[in-house]
C-alpha cells in the first residue's frame, strides 16, 4: 500500500515538474551589439622561420703543391691583409724541380744555337747549289726541333717557378681567420684535390641570415622587405635586416619543400657570430597609420531576427559595408577597402575615424516573472523568504 502512494506522489510530482517546465519557466530574450571604433593604426603580416649566421663573403684557403707545413704565421681569429703571407710549404723538393727545369732549359738552348748554325751553313751551301735539297730540309728539321725544345724547356721552368710560389700562402682577402685545419710538420698531398688550409672571412662588420622558407609562405617574400630576428646567445636583442636575395632552387627534406632566402645583418657591434641560429620574422606586408576595421564589421549584417519594436535598417547597394546604430536605425555605410592581414582591413574611404561600427551581437536570456518562479513549489526560494514564512 505504501508503494503504491509512493508512486502516485512521484506521478504526481513529475506532471507539475513537466508543467512548469513547459509553461512556469518563461524567459525573455535581449539582444546585445558589440561594436568598435575606426581607427588609425599599424597593418602587419609576417612569416616565421629559422636560418643560420653567416659571412657575406668567406674564402676557404689551400695549396696547389703538396708538401710540409714548414711556417704558420696565423692562428684562429687572427685579422689578416690581402697578400699576407699566412703560411709556407718546405720549399726543399720544389727549388729542386725549378733548378732541374733550368737545366733543361740552358741544354736546349744549347741545342737551339748550334741547329740554328748548323741550317745557316746547309742554307748558304744549298743556295750555291753544294748540298742537295733533302740535307737541306734534315738541317731545316732539326733547328725547328731545336726551337720548339727551347719553347718547351721554358714552359718547365715558368711552371716550376709557380709551384714554388704556391709554396708560400697568402691571403686573398682582407679579413678574419675563421678556421685553421693544419699544423706545422703536417704533409699536405693535392693529388685529386685542394686542401683546405684556412677559411678567412672578409667582413665581420657585415653578416647575413640564410633562412629556410616553406613553400607556403614563400610566395610573399619579395626583397626589400623588412626583417627583425633574434639569436640564443642574446635573447633581449633584437637585430633588424632586410631580404636581399630571394633563391630560386628549391630544396626538399623529408618531403617539405623549402626556399632559402637571403637576409642582411649588419653587426657593427660584432655581437653576431657565424654559425648562430637565427629566429626570423619577415615582415610581409606593413602599412603604417592607416584607418582600419575589425574583419569582422565588414562581415555584419543585420535582419529582421534581431530587430526589436521599433527598430528599422536602411541599407545601401554597395559590395563592402559597415553598420552603425543610430538610435533605432541600423544605417550601413558604403567603404572602400584596401590591404588586410587576416585581422584588420584598411579603410580607404566611406567612414570617419572613431566612428563605432556594429561587429557582433549576441542573445541573452533572463527571467520573465518572478512571481512565476514564487509560484513553483520546487524552485528554491530566497532565504529571506524562507525565514519570514518560518518567522510567520
Amino acid at each position: 500500500m505504501n508503494k503504491k502512494i509512493g508512486f502516485i506522489i512521484a506521478a504526481v510530482a513529475a506532471i507539475i515538474l513537466a508543467f512548469w517546465l513547459l509553461s512556469g519557466n518563461k524567459k525573455k530574450h535581449e539582444i546585445s551589439f558589440s561594436t568598435e571604433k575606426v581607427a588609425v593604426t599599424n597593418i602587419q603580416n609576417s612569416i616565421t622561420a629559422t636560418g643560420t649566421i653567416e659571412p657575406v663573403t668567406s674564402v676557404t684557403v689551400g695549396t696547389q703543391v703538396s708538401g710540409i707545413v714548414s711556417k704558420l704565421y696565423v692562428d684562429y681569429n687572427s685579422n689578416v691583409k690581402k697578400g699576407q703571407v699566412i703560411a709556407e710549404l718546405d720549399k726543399t723538393n720544389l727549388i729542386s724541380q725549378l733548378n732541374a727545369a733550368k737545366a733543361n732549359q740552358n741544354t736546349a738552348q744549347s741545342s737551339l744555337d748550334y741547329q740554328q748554325a748548323n741550317y745557316n751553313r746547309y742554307k748558304n751551301l744549298y743556295d750555291k747549289g753544294l748540298v742537295s735539297a733533302d740535307e737541306f730540309e734534315q738541317a731545316n728539321l732539326a733547328y725547328v726541333q731545336a726551337k720548339n725544345q727551347v719553347a718547351s724547356a721554358r714552359e718547365e721552368v715558368q711552371r716550376a717557378q709557380t709551384n714554388l710560389g704556391y709554396a708560400t700562402i697568402t691571403s686573398p682577402i682582407d679579413g678574419v681567420v675563421l678556421s685553421k685545419s693544419v699544423e706545422e710538420g703536417q704533409t699536405v698531398a693535392s693529388s685529386f684535390s685542394t686542401p683546405e688550409l684556412f677559411v678567412i672571412a672578409q667582413d665581420l662588420t657585415n653578416m647575413r641570415v640564410i633562412a629556410d622558407i616553406d613553400e607556403a609562405d614563400i610566395g610573399g617574400v619579395m626583397e626589400g622587405q623588412r626583417v627583425s630576428f633574434t639569436v640564443d646567445a642574446f635573447p633581449d636583442d633584437a637585430f633588424e635586416g632586410r631580404v636581399t636575395q630571394v633563391r630560386q632552387q628549391a630544396t626538399t627534406e623529408s618531403n617539405v619543400v623549402t626556399y632559402e632566402v637571403v637576409i642582411s645583418a649588419p653587426n657593427n657591434d660584432l655581437k653576431l657570430k657565424p654559425g648562430l641560429t637565427a629566429n626570423v620574422t619577415i615582415y610581409t606586408l606593413e602599412k603604417n597609420g592607416v584607418l582600419a576595421v575589425p574583419n569582422k564589421a565588414l562581415r555584419f549584417m543585420p535582419n529582421d531576427a534581431i530587430l526589436t519594436e521599433g527598430q528599422t535598417i536602411e541599407d545601401v547597394e554597395a559590395q563592402t559595408k559597415v553598420w552603425t546604430l543610430e538610435g533605432s536605425v541600423f544605417k550601413a555605410h558604403a567603404v572602400q577597402t584596401g590591404t588586410s592581414n587576416g585581422t584588420l582591413t584598411e579603410i580607404v574611404s566611406g567612414i570617419s575615424e572613431n566612428t563605432e561600427v556594429l561587429t557582433d551581437f549576441t542573445f541573452s536570456s533572463v527571467e520573465a516573472d518572478e512571481e512565476q518562479q514564487a509560484a513553483n513549489p520546487f524552485m528554491p526560494r530566497p532565504r529571506n523568504n524562507q525565514k519570514n514564512q518560518q518567522k510567520k
